[in-house]
């Protein structure tokens, strides 16, 4: 019997890269990409369980699924950070700041 490929394996690799690729989008785009593969990664998770000398693709899976948990903590961690500058700072300090940044950058 020749082995198949898990249906969500390659999607799972692929919201967990671009997981932590979109961590700085404000946070949520990583966090939901992240949250996506996780849950498609659990049900895959489970049908490979049920039969694992069935499927071939674990390894990509296993790989998406720390790639999602990575992409979830970086955006769980940057959306935080947003939150406590727009709450300390407010949004008019956070402009300021980003017009004295690019300033800087224009004056070298």
């Amino acid at each position: 019997m020749q082995k198949q490929k898990l249906p969500n394996a390659t999607a799972v690799l692929i919201l967990g890269i671009f997981s932590i690729l979109t961590c700085c989008c404000y946070g949520v785009l990583g966090l939901i990409l992240g949250i996506v593969a996780l849950v498609l990664a659990k049900k895959d998770l489970a049908l490979y369980k049920e039969n694992p000398e069935l499927y071939s693709d674990y390894s990509n899976l296993n790989t998406g699924k720390i790639l999602a948990i990575i992409g979830i903590v970086l955006s769980g961690i940057y959306l935080l950070t947003n939150v406590f500058y727009y709450a300390t700072i407010g949004a008019a300090g956070m402009e300021e700041m980003q017009r004295q940044m690019i300033e800087k950058l224009q004056n070298r």
